[in-house]
């Protein structure tokens, strides 16, 4: 039996697939991203602009990729997970931070406790897209800001057929050929085909309660950078 999820996106599906790809998960995304991963993570990381004294809850962490230079950079991180799986090869690459056991749609930290509240590349893996970015509104502070980095869709609709086309066509030979669990890249893939553009995922920002809702391309729009503020109290 194939150890992957549905497009229904039940959380324990999702959680044990993830789980089964731990271990070279990292390296994998770089091998589909062709190379592309550590750059977007470091625009993201320039976007969301650590600093000393600042409280950052990273979303779907995972390993703690996305985690570890928002904490080189002397802010306090801390990177939560539903796959127990991710968070035990995290603790092992980074023991100095404090990873944590946590679902996004029910989230076990209290109302208002950060400054910043980031997920990259997991809230299309998410069961209830709304619920997660309430939960993230929540705890963050009132003026503090929503940073969702997301595969997207190319502006450009011959790169966008080409993009296509590799995602669905060759992303599975290399899963296939790289991986001990290739039908975890495939849901991937077709969950980024069926995830909403950046207009649409901007709106679904909006409707959760969060304001003025901008976002940046990477690499024509192959992932974009969502960026939105909580209202002030």
């Amino acid at each position: 039996m194939s150890n992957s999820a549905d497009l229904n996106k039940e959380p324990f599906e999702v959680a044990s697939m993830f789980d089964g790809v731990a271990k070279r998960y990292d390296f994998m995304n770089d091998l589909l991203s062709l190379g592309q991963t550590k750059a977007w993570r470091k625009k993201a990381t320039a976007i969301i602009a650590p600093k000393s004294g600042m409280k950052i809850l990273d979303i779907a962490a995972g390993t703690g990729s996305s985690s570890r230079p928002l904490a080189d950079a002397g802010a306090y991180v801390v990177p939560a997970d539903f796959s127990q799986g991710m968070l035990d090869a995290g603790k092992k690459r980074h023991p100095d931070l404090p990873f944590t056991l946590a679902d996004a749609l029910n989230l076990p930290f209290e109302a208002d406790e950060f400054d910043v509240t980031t997920i990259s590349f997991g809230l299309r893996n998410t069961q209830d897209t709304h619920k997660a970015l309430q939960e993230a509104l929540r705890v963050t502070k009132p003026g503090g800001r929503l940073v969702v980095v997301e595969f997207s869709h190319p502006t450009n609709k011959v790169f966008r057929t080409i993009y296509m086309k590799y995602l669905m066509g060759l992303l599975p030979k290399v899963a296939r050929k790289f991986s001990s669990n290739p039908d975890a890249y495939i849901y991937l893939a077709e969950s980024i085909q069926a995830w909403p553009n950046q207009v649409q995922l901007a709106e679904k920002i909006s409707a959760a309660g969060w304001s003025k809702v901008a976002w940046q391309d990477f690499t024509f729009g192959i992932v974009a950078t969502h960026i939105a503020y909580k209202d002030e109290k």
